[in-house]
This record gives C-alpha cells, structure tokens and sequence, in this order.
C-alpha cells in the first residue's frame, strides 16, 4: 500500500536530530566567521575613466542617407546604416529640447526607428568644452525587464505558492551573497576559490532551509552538497593543475586583468566552477534526501541498504540528465567560442588541447565528477538518519502483539487481482477480502 504523500515526513528520531544539530550548526558558524573574516572592507574605486553622462530620450524621427566611402581606397563604403537620429531628450541640460545624434553603425549596431525609447551619451569636445555632442549608446531595456521580472516573480508563486515564494526569497539571498560578497571579496584580491566556497555554503544554508524548512531531510541535503562543493573544489584544483591552466582562456578574463592586476585568474577559474555547480548540486541534494524519505515512508520495512540501492537507482537516472544539462548549459554560454572553433584550420587534437576550449572541458568534467559524488553521499546519509532509531522501535515493540493486518503475500496479491484464475465460486464473489 502506498504512503499519503501530501501529510509530512515522520519526525527523525531526537538522538539522530541531535547528532544533524550538531554537526550542522558548527558548520554554519564556521561559514560564517569565514565569510566575516574575508568580508572585503575597503571600497575601491572603478580603475576605469570617468563614466560619460547618460540620459534618457524618445526617436521622433530618423533620417537615413549613403554611406561615405571608407578612407582606404576610397571605394568601399562604410559598414551603415548612416544618417542621423532626432531624439527627445527627457533627461539633462537639454530636457524637453530635440537633439540630434548620428545612427549607430558597425558590427552590433543597434537599429533605431521613431518611437524607440533610447539612451543618450553626452560627449564633450577636449579643446572647447562649450561644445557638446550626442550619440546613441542603446535602447532602454528597464520597463520590459521590469515585466518579465514580474511575470516570472507571479509564475512562480501562483504555481508554487508559499513553497514558490520562498524559493524567490532564496533567489534574492544568492544574488545578495554573489553581489555583496563573492565579488566584492574576489575584487580585493582574497583567494578566489577560498571566497566562492563561503559564498556557496552561506548560499546553500540560506536557500535549502528557506525553501525546504528546517527538518532533518534538509539537514541531509545540506551535508550533501557542502561536502560535494568540497570535493568538487579539489577536484577542480587538481585537474587545473594538470593541465596547466591559467585562466587566460577567454578575452573577458584578459580584460579584467588590465584592470585589477591583483586579480587571481586561476582562482577564478575554480570559484567560477564552485558556483556554477552550485545549483545543479542543490537540485541533486535535495532530491535524493526526498525519495529515501518518500520510500521509506511508503515501505517503512525497507532496510537501510534496500533504501540507498533504491534511491541510487533514481539518483542514476537524474544523473543521467542532468549531466547533458550540464554541458548543453556551458555548450550555451560557449556558442561564439565553438563556431570560432568551427571556422578554426586547425587539426582538432590542437584546439581542444589549447587553453580556451581545455577550461571549458575541465568545467564540465569536474562539475559532472562532483554532481556524481553527490548521489552516493547524499544518500548514504539520508538513509542512516531515515532508519536510525528503528531497532530501539522495535525492541520496544517486541512485547505488542503483531499488526492485525500484515503485508500480503506475492501469490495472495496476484490471487486478489486474478479472481477467476483463482478459483472464484461466482460471480458475486469479491477481491475485497483478500486485500
């Protein structure tokens, strides 16, 4: 007979809520005094120049012409389109006026039509500041972002309602630790990988009891996915080193080298496959603790190592997909590298052993090797605490006569389903009896 999923999990015994409480409550604490100890405390200021002014502005009308030849040769023309833009300026010194600024044009260009909702940048001329000029730097993105922020914030809670909404205020506590301080803390210069740990564990202890409450099942999972971070860590420190990366694979890591110098790129290349992982692994985590609690529940006479192979087996086929999920995320964020990859003449052995594409295909297997760990552990521990505390239950109970209604046998459940096989007297006989 199946368990009532819709009423909660039976309570952990009080020892085994013990033992999770005091293992994960120090755990906490030590996250915390470490995010405390590399919390980043001076501000710096941008490296960069000065940013340009920016305003707001509406296209009220939009003039195109023929592009001038380019200065080369003199007869190719200009990658367009050319001509010139009349915008409402609704921001700055010249609010409520008309101004005038040339389309944009070159690769990327954004295409400008009246009634677009554009940015403005104001830019000054060196040797006579009196003289100013306006460009096109993009349209206004705020108000449809705004909308499917919106749309997304009501999806989630009208399908998942309290359970949705929490699993938004998680949402908002990732982003809080990410942006206050993981790359705070990697901008001033504190090791990376050491920072991206913290952040995630401070990240999992927030989101996993915020969505999932805190119960012994959640406790599990956090176990779970702090020790699977851990190792994917390792994992990630020994295979960089192997290959000899250095984090110089990609362009945008260059870029940021020109401007914080104090920048570990090595340590970044880890930190970013910690918290790439991160949500995979939760996903992972939480899953495996749910289904040794549901088996359990539906079959309370399930042992401790008929729950784990049970579970593993669910945990295999999520494995099994997830890991596509993985490479086809990476594989998506990596689309320009891999047509690059596409137009490259040379031999294949040579450009999947170069740094770019070596990065990309150490993220996937280390992130994949640690999402594989998580299965076994998690479920390991999921099945202890789930069974924990049955032999002192049933020592207790040694004394109680048996249930009234003990589990049926293979041979009566198929005699119940096939009556007439089974020498039903007629037809008015009924199953009901033998189950």
């Amino acid at each position: 007979m199946g368990a009532d999923h819709t009423r909660p999990a039976p309570p952990a015994p009080t020892g085994v809520r013990r033992i999770l409480v005091a293992t994960v409550v120090p755990l906490f604490l030590v996250t915390v005094v470490a995010a405390l100890v590399l919390w980043p405390r001076d501000s710096r200021e941008p490296t960069g120049g000065a940013d340009l002014p920016r305003y707001h502005g509406t296209v009220t009308r939009v003039v195109t012409e023929p592009c001038p030849p380019t200065p080369e040769g003199g007869t190719g023309q200009a990658t367009g389109p050319c001509g010139t833009a009349t915008v409402a300026a609704e921001q700055g010194p010249d609010a409520g006026r008309q101004v005038e600024a040339p389309l944009p044009s070159g690769p990327g260009a954004s295409r400008i039509e009246v009634g677009d909702k554009i940015i403005l940048v104001e830019l000054m001329d060196p040797a006579d500041p009196t003289i100013k000029t306006y460009n096109i730097a993009e349209h206004q993105r705020g108000t449809p972002l705004v909308w499917l922020a919106v749309l997304f914030a009501v999806a989630i809670v009208a399908f998942g309602r309290w359970r949705g909404l929490a699993a938004l205020g998680g949402l908002v506590a990732s982003f809080a630790v990410l942006l206050g301080f993981v790359l705070p803390g990697i901008g001033a210069g504190q090791p990376p990988l050491l920072v991206a740990i913290v952040g995630a564990a401070l990240i999992m202890f927030v989101v996993l009891y915020l969505t999932h409450g805190i119960t012994a099942e959640t406790s599990v999972a956090v176990l779970g996915t702090l020790g699977s971070l851990v190792l994917t860590g390792i994992l990630g420190t020994l295979a960089t080193a192997a290959t000899h990366l250095t984090g110089y694979g990609s362009e945008d890591a260059t870029t940021l080298s020109m401007f914080q110098q104090n920048v570990d790129l090595h340590g970044l290349l880890l930190a970013g496959i910690i918290i790439g992982s991160l949500g995979v692994l939760d996903d992972v985590t939480v899953t495996q603790a749910a289904t040794v609690t549901e088996l359990a529940n539906a079959n309370p006479g399930l042992s401790r190592m008929q729950l784990y192979r049970a579970a593993t087996r669910v945990g295999r086929a999520h494995i099994a997909s997830t890991v596509n999920t993985i490479v086809l995320a990476y594989a998506g964020a990596s689309l320009p590298l891999l047509l690059l990859l596409v137009a490259d003449s040379r031999p294949v052995g040579e450009i999947l052993t170069s740094e770019f594409m070596a990065q990309e295909i150490v993220r996937s297997a280390v992130a994949t090797l640690g999402l594989i760990a998580a299965v076994p552990l998690t479920t390991g521990l999921a099945a202890v605490v789930r069974t924990a505390g049955r032999a002192g239950a049933a020592t207790d109970a040694g004394a109680r006569p048996p249930s009234s209604r003990p589990p049926a046998e293979r041979h009566d459940a198929l005699e119940a389903l096939g009556g007439a096989a089974a020498g039903r007297s007629g037809p008015e006989r009924s199953t009901e009896a033998a189950w």
